[in-house]
């Protein structure tokens, strides 16, 4: 397996683990980002990629830097 494709695993983990650090649930951080709970779901297991616009909005939500989760 190429390096690149465990990038999306290790951002959803990422994004969970500061999720929970931050005490919030998966449908209140989708609704910050104004996503839907389901695709919030995908982004932690790793199956789908966000944006670089979501990815913004969540890491606002989460009060951390686009960086932290890389």
């Amino acid at each position: 397996m190429r390096k690149n494709a465990k990038l999306p695993k290790v951002l959803g983990k990422k994004i969970q683990k500061r999720r929970n650090v931050c005490g919030i649930t998966q449908e209140e951080l989708a609704n910050k980002v104004n996503i839907s709970r389901a695709y919030m779901g995908y982004i932690e297991q790793g199956r789908n990629s966000p944006s670089l616009e979501v990815l913004e909005k969540i890491a606002k939500a989460l009060k951390t830097s686009i960086s932290s989760f890389f």
